[in-house]
Formats: structure tokens, sequence, C-alpha cells
């Protein structure tokens, strides 16, 4: 599937069928999630994909009860680092081997940077781990639906719940919940015209920013 099939079909789906992922689909799609971007490359992101109905039970009761979580074939807790440096040495050494910065110098001034990021307050900690994990994420249920697999984004969720029920260490962010599943036949949310998306031209600003005042919503068409 090309790209703008991918995102034209993506819809938030909260009915599954109880067709099974094949555990070789689910690492692909996983796969595809790691090579989004982030920050310095740091990758911040960890992924707990629920696949058991016992746990699936208590990620729905941290999740206000939202039945599409067991329902789906697999749940996805999105969590999020918030120590820049859990992963900087392998990520520097990464792009000495392979030419991407000059020398040994350099790595170590880029492990100073990313040390000062680490001594920042937790707050912005916390917003910096949640843009590049976000990011992942929104690669995850993109890879899922090339593969036929229908997702739906989560952010009704006691994140406190979350830690206590799967014993996330400290330091991890919960930043979204993710359901994976072939959708039910008949799927309200696969079967129904495209929700309307406001205009590009409201949207985006040339040079300067102005805000737009609210206009109709309208229907992509990817083949304009």
């Amino acid at each position: 599937m090309d790209f703008e099939n991918v995102v034209d079909a993506r819809r938030s789906v909260h009915e599954y069928s109880d067709e099974p992922i094949d555990q070789s689909t689910l690492r692909e799609v996983f796969e595809t999630a790691t090579l989004s971007p982030s920050g310095y490359n740091l990758q911040p992101w960890e992924f707990l994909a629920l696949r058991e109905e016992e746990t699936k039970t208590a990620l729905m009761e941290a999740a206000n009860g939202q039945e599409h979580v067991l329902e789906a074939d697999t749940a996805v807790v999105v969590l999020g680092n918030t120590d820049p440096m859990a992963h900087a040495e392998p990520v520097f050494d990464d792009w000495l081997a392979k030419g991407y910065i000059p020398n040994e110098e350099v790595r170590s001034a880029l492990l100073g940077n990313v040390e000062a990021m680490a001594d920042v307050p937790e707050a912005e900690r916390r917003v910096w781990t949640t843009r590049s994990t976000a990011l992942a994420a929104m690669t995850l249920m993109y890879a899922a639906r090339d593969h036929g697999v229908a997702s739906c984004p989560m952010e009704g969720f006691d994140a406190d719940a979350i830690v206590d029920a799967f014993d996330v260490p400290e330091g991890y962010e919960p930043v979204m919940i993710v359901t994976l599943g072939y959708p039910a036949d008949g799927a309200a949310d696969v079967e129904n015209e495209r929700k309307g998306r406001r205009p590009v031209d409201e949207v985006v600003h040339y040079e300067s920013f102005d805000p737009s005042e609210d206009t109709r919503l309208e229907t992509p068409d990817f083949g304009e």
C-alpha cells in the first residue's frame, strides 16, 4: 500500500474481530515504529504490548473501563523515558562508527549536551519525551494500517494506575495507549465516510501567523 493510501485508509477503530494478529506481523509493525525520528536520535520510547485477557483487563481498568482495550488483539502502552541519557552513549557510538561525527571529541561534546538536558526541570523533560514518543506512536499506527491492522490512539487513562498495575519503573511516562486488531465486519469506524478535516488554507500559514476563523470542514481528496 502506498503512503497516501495508508494515511487515507487509517481510522480510529473501536470494534475488533476475534482474528489474531500473527506475531511476525506484530514484530514488523514495531520494527517500523522504531524508525521514527527523535531528538538526537535518542529514541526514548518503549512499548508495553498486552495480549492476554488478564493484562488487558488490568489496562482497561486504568483506561476508564473503555472496552476496546480488552476487545483488541493487542493493547499497547506507549511509554516515554524521561532520562535523555538513558541511551545516549550507544547512540553516539553508532554515530561515530558510521561517520556521522568525525571524532571522539565531538562525541563527548554531544554527550555533554544531552547530559545538560537531563538537568532541566522534570516538566520540560516530560514535554521532550512526549514529543518524540508521540511520533513513534503515529508511526506505529501507520505501520499497522499498512499490514491491514486497525488501531485507535487513546489518551483517556490514569497514568499513575498504569504505572502501579504494571510496575513501570520511575522515569517512564505513559504517553498513549494504542489498540491494535483487525476490524470487526461492518465496523462503523472503517465503513463510514471520513470525518471532515480543517482545510489546508486554514491551517497552513506562510511567513507570518494569523489565526484563521473557522470554516466548513472538508474531506481530503488525495486524487487531486
